[in-house]
């Protein structure tokens, strides 16, 4: 064979420099996805244990929007009231999430009753959400009782 040909196809597979081996693949490395040292031993300080077949959770918000995690990997220690979600999170519409929801538990097939429910559901996170802002959540003051003030100058009076 000749000399120059071999040396133009060594150089066409060749996929580095000088000494790298010849291979025609570029093979790619995935990055292994691996937890923060520093997250792991919160969670072993904070006593959680792994909560298996948990296909769904939904976190709503108070701007009537949901969070919705697929397939998470929760964790919790429930004397502690402490749970943890790791996992892909998106954001999503109450709509959106009432029927993934349905479809979780129905097996996909949404019928006119169905609809129906779904349409009220909606309405009612919708009325839910307008109204949440009229709820005053502020602690009420507090009030002298005319009783306690009886019972301090009776007190008085028996001394």
């Amino acid at each position: 064979m000749n000399p120059e040909k071999l040396a133009k196809l060594q150089s066409q597979v060749r996929t580095g420099g000088k000494g790298t081996p010849r291979r025609k693949v570029k093979k790619s490395v995935k990055p292994v996805v691996k937890e923060d040292p520093k997250i792991a031993s919160t969670l072993k300080q904070l006593n959680v244990q792994p909560i298996p077949d948990v296909e769904a959770i939904n976190m709503f918000k108070e701007d009537g929007k949901v969070i919705g995690f697929t397939a998470p990997r929760l964790s919790a220690n429930i004397h502690a009231n402490t749970f943890v979600v790791a996992g892909k999170a998106e954001e999503k519409s109450p709509e959106q999430a009432l029927s993934d929801m349905l479809s979780r538990m129905g097996g996909g097939s949404l019928g006119p009753d169905s609809l129906s429910q779904l349409a009220k559901l909606t309405e009612g996170l919708q009325a839910g959400a307008s109204g949440a802002g009229d709820v005053d959540d502020d602690i009420p003051d507090l009030v002298a009782s005319e009783d306690v003030a009886d019972s301090k100058t009776d007190l008085n009076a028996a001394d």
